[in-house]
């Protein structure tokens, strides 16, 4: 079969590979859509996260070997421990994800555990089921920062995970405010309902979304909360924090950091999704994906987000 194979540093190939091998309580899954997302980039940068030989894809949706159509929870827990126990399934000391330690949807099929198969709803095309899983992202990122209606807030780069972030908010009451340097994300964005879009943040806000996590944008997050504020940390540029730690104090600022979402999170975010504009979504066939990752890996700012499509 095809599949898109992240071969070395800086480096993903179009390549013939062998069809999974399927073991017991695994599900062997056609692949349909599945998202290249900004941390897939910055993986194949810079290894270590993520080591080659690897087909990556942890946004993905496709059809069961049963001709059941289905959306994939790449995040895989031990089940029993404190943490699972608690709900919080996505910081298992435990965790594997799909598409990070083993093989995932960049291919024409995949074999998936059994539980991490969830129903695809009726309403939603293969296209808006691939944005579900960085839509759970969003919506765990606005739950951390607690209530949204009201607010002013800010979210920092407008890359998908921004947008979708930019949405969610928007849907639970909140006035945002947005960044990036490429002027036409910033207008994307203020077609989706932003506030206000710019190269940097201005001002104080009750909440800032960091969905970049550069130095400068951790920073930023800081600078730009209102004393007593709020900092969510789910961008992964980078591994320098470059936070104000005195302001920190004086001020009472806080950060949190964002990772992934719980089981009803991504529940919720595939009941959203299909009441959002996601025409910033762009699909391109399979064998065109070493093209399309290279390209947006060195900086290309166009698509926000490429579907790759068998």
């Amino acid at each position: 079969m095809k599949a898109l194979v992240f071969t070395g540093p800086g480096t993903v190939a179009v390549l013939d590979v062998p069809e999974p091998e399927v073991a017991e309580g695994e599900v062997l899954v056609h692949v349909r859509a599945a998202g290249i997302c900004g941390s897939e980039l910055h993986g194949v940068r810079h290894p270590g996260f993520r080591v080659p030989p690897l087909i990556m894809g942890h946004e993905f949706t496709g059809v069961s070997d049963a001709g059941d159509p289905v959306i994939i929870n790449p995040i895989l827990s031990c089940g029993s421990c404190d943490l699972c126990r608690a709900g919080q399934r996505q910081i298992c000391r435990q965790r594997a994800i799909i598409g990070v330690h083993r093989p995932g949807g960049f291919a024409e099929r995949v074999a998936v555990p059994a539980s991490a198969l969830r129903p695809l709803p009726q309403s939603l095309s293969w296209d808006l089921a691939a944005l579900v899983e960085p839509a759970a992202n969003a919506v765990h990122a606005w739950r951390l920062a607690g209530r949204a209606a009201g607010m002013r807030a800010a979210v920092l780069g407008c890359g998908a995970i921004g947008l979708l972030c930019l949405l969610t908010g928007l849907a639970n009451g909140a006035a945002v405010d947005v960044t990036d340097l490429s002027p036409a994300r910033r207008e994307q964005a203020v077609r989706l309902g932003a506030a206000k879009a710019s190269s940097e943040p201005e001002g104080e806000y009750d909440i800032v979304i960091d969905a970049v996590g550069s130095a400068v944008t951790r920073a930023q997050s800081i600078r730009h909360q209102r004393p007593g504020g709020m900092a969510v940390w789910l961008g992964l540029a980078g591994q320098v924090t470059g936070i104000d730690g005195a302001a920190v104090v004086r001020e009472e600022k806080r950060v949190l950091g964002s990772f992934a979402y719980h089981d009803e999170e991504f529940n919720q975010a595939a009941e959203l999704i299909g009441h959002w504009d996601l025409s910033w979504a762009t699909g391109y066939p399979l064998t065109a994906g070493a093209e399309i990752f290279t390209a947006l890996m060195n900086g290309e700012p166009h698509p926000v987000k490429a579907l790759l499509k068998p």
